[in-house]
């Protein structure tokens, strides 16, 4: 069976015995077109079952009213936050996203960028995978605003809104000390990107400013498996294997900060196989804000992040370029800060 063939706006002025340009002004709500008739064309192009063609319009009216979105991982509980609310706030202003994941594959991500390039959309919001960046000039040169999220791109020399990363690997850390902890173990992903880097710098700022070295061991950089299941961003198997060589060997009294809350749940894991109470024996802090933070057991202290603000932000900073050509206005960095939840965990709040 022959599938039915899209109505056109020629279609609607044949039926009514108009000009295609009088139903074209009608639809967009032209004063040329008087009232009896704009509404004459609405009601016919309803029944006609007619859609715009948004691609045909934009290049009428040189803009596609859609931003494109590239993300790394969707199934990442933050990114999924940051998805929905720009996603809310585009609508709002009138505008569609674009999504496109590229699974931290620098293939993917080029790919996604030609894809962006070719549709024209007005803008790019990025968490890029930070593996070159001559993919992202090309939309610089033709005249697109371009906004980094959560990861910077030096070279670029464009705007970056995100986490202030560096704040939460020292709220952290430094909450452990507060607590009494002295040896203090950082379980974070051995991914080379901005954020991890960021909170690996807290906590050395953190252990730096209590007078607390260190040492080779005490950094544990879990090996990465989000490039083999992208599913999950995290996979804690890697660092349950890696806590649970610490617990065995080391001195308390001690604590796990984890650069993601799944890591934290490793920690869990292995507390309670090597019967060790949390926080009786040893503190853990996690990073991330999860949902099922507050209903394990014992209650999980955590980083939030600002997932909301951060949404809001990215995309009214991209309708401001938008209304302002880059070269009025230098690159800006917006970081917000995240916000230490004290939990049963680490010695604190509610079990």
């Amino acid at each position: 069976m022959r599938e039915a063939r899209r109505t056109t706006l020629k279609d609607i002025a044949e039926s009514l015995g108009v000009s295609v340009n009088t139903v074209s002004r009608a639809l967009a709500d032209k004063d040329s077109v008087g009232v009896e008739t704009r509404n004459r064309v609405k009601a016919e192009a309803e029944r006609l079952g007619y859609v715009p063609n948004v691609t045909a319009r934009s290049l009428v009216l040189g803009s596609a009213s859609t931003l494109g979105m590239v993300i790394t991982n969707p199934s990442n509980p933050f990114y999924s936050q940051l998805i929905s609310g720009m996603e809310q706030r585009c609508r709002e202003h009138g505008y569609s996203l674009l999504l496109m994941a590229t699974e931290e594959s620098l293939d993917n991500e080029r790919r996604a960028a030609e894809e962006l390039l070719r549709r024209g959309v007005d803008g790019v919001l990025v968490v890029t995978v930070q593996e070159g960046a001559e993919h992202w000039r090309r939309f610089r040169s033709a005249g697109v605003p371009l906004v980094l999220i959560n990861r910077d791109v030096p070279e670029l020399n464009t705007d970056l809104v995100g986490v202030d990363h560096v704040r939460g690997g020292y709220e952290a850390a430094r909450h452990a000390v507060a607590q009494g902890a002295r040896t203090i173990y950082f379980l974070e992903e051995d991914l080379h990107v901005s954020s991890v880097a960021d909170r690996v710098e807290g906590y050395r700022r953190a252990m730096a400013d209590s007078g607390l070295p260190i040492e080779p061991d005490t950094l544990i950089k879990v090996p990465t498996r989000r490039l083999e299941q992208s599913a999950m961003p995290w996979d804690p198997s890697e660092a349950y294997r890696m806590a649970r060589e610490v617990v065995r060997t080391a001195q308390r009294p001690m604590a796990f900060v984890a650069g993601n809350d799944y890591f934290a749940l490793a920690v869990y894991r292995v507390a309670n196989e090597e019967s060790l109470r949390i926080p009786g024996d040893i503190l853990v802090v996690g990073y991330g804000g999860h949902p099922f933070a507050p209903y394990v057991i014992p209650s999980l202290t955590t980083v939030e992040l600002p997932a909301a603000e951060i949404a809001v932000s990215a995309v009214d900073h991209m309708l401001r370029r938008l209304g302002q050509p880059a070269a009025e206005g230098p690159p800006e960095q917006i970081l917000f800060p995240p916000r230490l939840v004290i939990r049963a965990s680490s010695g604190g709040g509610a079990t």
